[in-house]
């Protein structure tokens, strides 16, 4: 089906942009307002919390971009990849046309971007600077020498839940509470299991293709058990939660999100290889959005049952 797409149509878009990984975008940002409105009984910066939510949204379309033309013109998206099928590789959108669209989605991220300047100052400015910079500095070099996993443990987990908890609190009491660090931390590691599970699946053609990612570094059985630890600790982490009043959010991901995770684990490790593992790209990223529900919610439950 995919085959018979119109070139630069609407469908072929929709694929480009991946609308699967927009989890990943939406967990942390979901977390850091449920924390703000934890700590703050409700009163936050609602339209400080949506901005960064749209933020994020386009920043991941335009990651998504990003990574599609630049590993379509480095040859890494050839015959032999084994993950879902890009865009400008399988000719559903052409190169100029994905130029522009890198462009046009990267002004659109820095024009929703440059309101959050009126709730947290030009700090902002640098902040969504660095984002867009490393955005591209990822497909084109970074996640050839290793430095992927670090920049999602930074990009979807440290910069995202403490700048929307700290955009989210009223003037005046805007700080980053040591229990928003390290939700942050804990939201990065869950987030980069499906990085984890991407590289693992492309392991052979990583290595063929010269591109070190971190999975290629440790090996086939090594990043089984990263993958399964990535799970674990954002748990055990939660703990934090529950020194802070917020038992709900230790409780909720222990009973909902890590069986899941830990049977994924399980799965992945029966199928080691192949095409299969897209399937389990696929229950990763159900397995996020429901970590950042989880943690989300019984942040919630524990702010209404003061």
């Amino acid at each position: 089906m995919n085959s018979e797409l119109k070139i630069n149509s609407p469908r072929a878009w929709f694929l480009a942009a991946r609308p699967k990984t927009l989890t990943g975008a939406a967990v942390p940002v979901m977390i850091g307002a449920s924390l703000a409105i934890a700590d703050m009984h409700g009163r936050i910066s609602w339209w400080a919390a949506a901005l960064c939510l749209l933020f994020a949204f386009i920043m991941q379309i335009d990651a998504n971009f990003v990574n599609d033309y630049f590993d379509f013109q480095k040859g890494t998206d050839d015959e032999q990849r084994l993950g879902p099928k890009r865009a400008c590789a399988q000719g559903w959108v052409t190169p100029r046309a994905m130029r522009i669209a890198i462009a046009i989605t990267t002004l659109l991220a820095c024009a929703v971007g440059l309101p959050l300047v009126l709730f947290g100052g030009w700090t902002m400015v640098a902040v969504g600077a660095l984002c867009v910079v490393f955005c591209f500095l990822y497909t084109t070099h970074l996640s050839y020498i290793g430095m992927g996993d670090l920049l999602v443990l930074l990009f979807f987990g440290i910069v995202p839940v403490t700048m929307t908890y700290y955009l989210a609190l009223p003037d005046g009491l805007q700080t980053i509470s040591t229990e928003c660090l390290v939700a942050s931390v804990a939201c990065g590691l869950v987030v980069d299991t499906l990085l984890v599970v991407n590289n693992y699946r492309d392991i052979d053609n990583d290595r063929r293709t010269g591109k070190r990612t971190l999975i290629v570094s440790i090996g086939h059985a090594a990043a089984e058990w990263l993958y399964l630890a990535l799970g674990v600790v954002p748990c055990l982490l939660g703990i934090v939660f529950a020194l802070h009043g917020h038992l709900w959010a230790l409780l909720l991901p222990l009973l909902f999100y890590l069986p899941l995770h830990i049977k994924t684990f399980l799965h992945m490790k029966r199928i080691a290889r192949g095409r299969e593992l897209n399937h389990i790209l696929g229950l990763t990223a159900r397995n996020i959005f429901i970590y950042g529900l989880s943690v989300s919610l019984g942040l919630l439950l524990s702010f209404w049952g003061e």
